[in-house]
């Protein structure tokens, strides 16, 4: 049997390598190219990544084995809806943590040291406008993580070890004991976290739960002159609120990299805020990063379809599943 894969945007040729040895590659990416809903009634497999995937889809997609997403957000995936086709959606839990946990304090650096109206002064000949952009170190001060997964993890393991900070943790999915082995002091309280950091990221998924998690009043209990970086999931933060807090000065800067609606309108009220630094989902866009997401994305279609159990993968498998495991008949 000929496994046929469909690939919804450019990936890593290494990636395009190794699935055209083993199957029939479908891109989605080349102009002219199948439209992914034409090419799903005959695709095993996706490797998804900005196209979504909603239930209709799902029920189109008779012969589709495995969904493997190139990075770790889902929710451009009904993955219920998988589920109930017992379809499983794998993510490359690793690719990108790294890459991730850079572009935070990249962002923190810029807002805190006032990179970007430094470079502007320089290059409008204004020279001595440096006196009025005096920054501020992170070295002893306090970061609070919102969220202590993998990516959470790696930037506390970076704010302690390379920038001397104190690091505290909100996260209610695990124990004092779990968020004290990853790195951090956990706080139990969301509102205590905020009003106790000069610096607070969110790392957690876009969902029910987390919709909204950081609004208006949970941004009022922040520090006076605190910055906020926000490279989770657009939704997790009230945009709206977050410019007020800015414009208002109650918050020194924050750092956006994702938005609810991507791109974000032109006229999306952080545009009006000059103490934020914004990037364009990008903080998972390094070479290398893009280049683990995709191998490991293939190949997870690839152990799949050879017969790996997805809840079950090898012990150095850079995929795994997101979704639950179907239920034994």
């Amino acid at each position: 049997m000929t496994w046929r894969v469909y690939v919804d945007g450019p990936v890593h040729e290494e990636a395009l390598t190794m699935l055209r040895a083993k199957a029939e590659v479908v891109s989605g990416a080349a102009p002219g190219s199948a439209e992914m809903g034409e090419a799903l009634p005959g695709v095993h497999a996706v490797l998804l990544r900005t196209a979504k995937l909603v239930a209709g889809d799902l029920e189109r997609a008779r012969e589709l084995r495995v969904i493997s997403r190139h990075g770790v957000g889902v929710d451009n995936v009904d993955v219920v809806a998988a589920a109930r086709r017992g379809v499983p959606v794998l993510i490359t839990p690793r690719a990108n943590l790294r890459s991730v946990a850079e572009h935070v304090f990249a962002l923190a650096l810029a807002a805190n040291r006032n990179l970007l109206p430094a470079d502007r002064s320089v290059r409008d000949g204004r020279f001595a406008a440096r006196d009025r952009l005096v920054g501020r170190e992170l070295f002893g001060t306090t970061l609070g993580i919102v969220g202590l997964g993998r990516i959470g993890a790696e930037v506390a393991r970076i704010a302690a070890g390379g920038f001397g900070m104190r690091v505290l943790c909100y996260d209610p999915r695990l124990s004092p004991g779990q968020i004290r082995e990853r790195g951090a002091e956990p706080v139990e309280d969301l509102t205590d976290l905020l009003g106790a950091c000069d610096l607070v990221t969110v790392h957690v998924p876009l969902s029910e739960e987390t919709r909204g998690l950081l609004g208006r009043e949970e941004l009022a209990s922040m520090r006076p002159g605190a910055v906020l970086i926000q490279t989770s999931r657009g939704g997790v933060v009230d945009e709206s609120a977050l410019a007020d807090a800015l414009r208002s000065g109650r918050l020194a800067g924050a750092g956006i990299d994702v938005y609810e609606t991507e791109p974000p309108p032109k006229d999306h009220p952080l545009f009006s805020a000059d103490n934020v630094v914004l990037t364009p989902h990008a903080a998972a866009l390094t070479g290398q990063a893009m280049r683990r997401m995709a191998v490991d994305a293939a190949r997870g279609i690839l152990d799949v379809l050879a017969g790996a159990d997805p809840f079950d993968p090898p012990e150095d498998a850079g995929w795994r599943a997101v979704n639950p495991e179907p239920p034994v008949s």
